[in-house]
């Protein structure tokens, strides 16, 4: 069996953190879903800023746009939704098979919009319109303008990546933001049945204290901080709280691991995969990481549901000096920052393509 398929049989889902028209053109996809059991994609803006500015795959596109009218943020949501939308049919089996469970496709608001709660739920609801797709996620950021924003959007029945999150607290922040939801939604008479996923940043951690602590520590936290947030997720879905809802129907908000690529040269590339292998989560790799994976990654020992030896080695972190909650503060803090800095970079670029393409024609 394929290390993949196994990861599969185990009850974790592996889903592709890449989309290009170019994937989809020549059936990439397709044989990843075929081939390596790929059950759903994850986008962001990095990943279409590759995509559109140093590709041909959207130059006739953009060539050919009708009117040529609108800002390059309007120009951008039309071709990645042209792109995800066509991806969410080809997930459609496998959504409908599941009953929901998988088979989705991610697109990531304006980070923007990250601010502003109420223009985020605006636009998370127009986008999630104007693709007419059950199987599509909005990505909203968990920070902490970012919970109202979610509460409100799952309120509304709009299914959700919740997206930087880094911690247990930030987790299960998270986590009551999409249960107020759906609690709501009970309340108003409303199906509990909407899709989430709640995306957890691991390899940033190791990334962040590399060379700031003890040899025998190296690559350690990232996956300890995962293990203290499996725990915390299990102990939600079997909280009297949660319970109720299921018994009314609602479907779990899934745990998902993003980020699982190896930052450290020196560290096996499949360190993250085979480390967070459990039943009932996501783990959403770049291709080269699955590719990896595919060919010489083992599926093991499975998370424990009691968190294993998470607090110990997250206290030898402690006493080397690395405080988890700030640093936890500061990673969501940066990583937002980053994401906005790469849509001025996707949102600039495209407006340079955009308009060479438009003199070209």
């Amino acid at each position: 069996m394929k290390p993949t398929q196994a990861l599969h049989e185990l009850g974790q889902s592996l889903w592709l953190d890449n989309i290009t028209r170019g994937m989809l053109q020549d059936g990439t996809l397709q044989r990843y879903i075929n081939e390596f059991s790929i059950t759903g994609l994850t986008s962001n803006p990095t990943i279409y800023d590759q995509a559109i500015t140093k590709t041909n795959f959207y130059d006739e596109a953009i060539r050919n746009r009708p009117g040529r009218a609108g800002s390059a943020e309007d120009l951008f949501f039309e071709l990645a939704l042209e792109d995800l939308t066509r991806t969410a049919d080809l997930f459609r089996p496998i959504h409908d098979r599941t009953q929901g469970a998988d088979g989705w496709v991610s697109l990531e608001l304006s980070p923007r919009l990250a601010h502003d709660p109420v223009v985020s739920v605006n636009a998370a609801t127009q986008l999630h319109a104007q693709a007419q797709r059950p199987n599509l996620f909005i990505k909203i950021p968990g920070t902490p303008e970012g919970l109202a924003a979610i509460e409100e959007v799952i309120f509304r029945g709009i299914p959700v990546n919740v997206t930087l999150l880094f911690s247990r607290e930030q987790y299960l922040a998270a986590a009551d933001a999409y249960t107020r939801g759906i609690e709501r939604r009970v309340a108003a008479g409303k199906s509990p049945h909407v899709g989430s996923v709640a995306s957890l940043f691991v390899s940033r951690w190791d990334k962040a204290v590399a060379g700031k602590t003890p040899a025998e520590l190296r690559n350690q936290l990232a996956i300890a901080i995962a293990k203290r947030t499996y725990k915390a997720y299990r102990e939600w879905l079997a909280s009297s709280r949660w319970r109720k809802l299921a018994e009314a129907g609602a479907r779990p908000q899934r745990l998902l691991w993003a980020s699982t690529s190896t930052k450290d040269p020196a560290a096996p590339d499949v360190l993250y995969v085979e480390a967070l292998a459990a039943p009932d989560t996501i783990n959403t790799m770049p291709d080269q990481t699955l590719m990896a994976f595919a060919d010489h990654g083992h599926t093991g020992g499975v998370l424990s549901e009691d968190g294993g030896d998470a607090e110990a080695v997250i206290a030898a972190f402690r006493r080397a000096g690395v405080d988890e909650a700030q640093l936890a503060l500061q990673l969501q803090r940066e990583g937002a920052e980053a994401f906005d800095q790469s849509w001025s970079d996707l949102i600039g670029r495209l407006e340079e393509k955009s308009s060479a393409l438009t003199r070209v024609a």
